[in-house]
């Protein structure tokens, strides 16, 4: 059970990023006020200057949410809807640099709790974005018919080019099935952010969205972050002519959903507020290998076919894909945008920057 409402003041944390300008650029006309704290880092930001696709109706605080002072700086600022999106994202990097994304994800999610707590307003709303990494490697299930948890792959099990769990499949994961077991720092972060605001909004009676989301990709996506994603990677490699090298066997899965179908299951997650803490995943529920996003790029640039390394991450999980059931029948939503289509039109954009420059 829902009930909608009336888009109000608006506070957007982390929202000069990817997602948080894709949103701005659907909503902020429409909301009362559209305030967004983000320290545009250079490792996203590497101008430092205020993205171009960031809604001109956004006031842009430039200030990090782990630092003590930044929510006071917001004044008499009293929201009627916080959408959480500050966050560290690099899950390979998050393992040599955890006390970076503990602090901005961590930290930074209960300076958020602690100000809202010190101004006594409780929100109307509250919509986090977490990720797909609070899962780790999820549930499998073996020829037998059991259902299991592996857990994390050894790097001794890698080493031995071990893929997968023996005589087992992986299963797609669902908030309401599946039990979160993090394989890498950032997950872990992210699973507090849950906790974190659950255990915040249950006491103090402030509806919680919970959004899930798989490997997101599309136009607006950091062309100059190395820890943002494949699919901007092996863009980049396809158009230079450069074979794509594959990780492991080539058979890694994962559940690419394009940045407007994301965007739009987060406004309809905004205009239907739960009763209480909501957790949903958001993804294509369609499975895609390495090999095959691989494959999709360089026959888009008609580049060499890609080749598999053998080389792999500690901490990666093998099998990342969603169960959108539940998603769609809350939010009446579903995805739209296919691999193929996507990549093209990521690629489009990309063109077009490069023009521009």
């Amino acid at each position: 059970m829902h009930r909608s409402t009336p888009l109000g003041h608006i506070l957007v944390t982390g929202g000069a990023g990817f997602i948080g300008c894709a949103l701005s650029q659907l909503l902020a006309s429409s909301a009362t006020s559209w305030t967004v704290v983000d320290n545009l880092h250079p490792q996203v930001h590497p101008s430092g200057e205020r993205p171009a696709a960031l809604a001109p109706e956004a006031a842009l605080v430039i200030a990090d949410v782990s630092d003590e002072d930044t929510f006071a700086r917001l004044g008499d600022l009293r929201p009627d809807i916080v959408i959480h999106l500050a966050a560290e994202t690099g899950t390979g990097q998050s393992l040599h640099e955890a006390s970076r994304h503990s602090l901005a994800n961590v930290v930074g999610t209960t300076r958020l709790t602690d100000w809202l707590s010190a101004t006594g307003h409780n929100p109307g709303h509250i919509l986090l974005t977490s990720s797909r990494a609070v899962y780790g490697e999820g549930q499998w299930r073996e020829r037998s018919g059991r259902v299991f948890y592996p857990g994390q792959r050894s790097h001794a099990m890698m080493s031995a080019c071990q893929w997968d769990f023996p005589d087992a499949v992986g299963l797609p994961a669902s908030a309401a099935e599946t039990q979160p077991m993090p394989t890498s720092v950032y997950g872990a972060t992210k699973l507090a952010q849950e906790h974190v605001l659950s255990a915040w909004t249950l006491s103090h009676g402030v509806p919680l969205s919970i959004f899930r989301l798989q490997n997101v990709y599309g136009p607006g996506q950091s062309l100059t972050n190395p820890y943002t994603g494949i699919v901007t990677l092996f863009s980049r490699l396809a158009k230079a002519g450069t074979s794509i090298p594959v990780y492991e066997d080539g058979e890694i899965i994962r559940d690419f959903v394009f940045i407007d179908d994301v965007a739009a299951a987060l406004v309809a997650g905004l205009r239907a507020v739960p009763d209480g803490v909501r957790t949903l995943d958001v993804g294509t529920g369609m499975p895609t290998s390495i090999t095959k996003l691989a494959a999709t790029m360089a026959d888009h640039h008609q580049a060499p076919s890609p080749h598999v390394t053998g080389q792999f991450r500690d901490g990666d999980v093998r099998h990342a894909l969603a169960d959108v059931s539940a998603t769609r029948k809350e939010l009446g939503w579903q995805s739209l945008v296919d691999i193929h289509e996507g990549v093209a039109r990521l690629q489009e954009w990309i063109d077009a920057q490069e023009n521009v420059s």
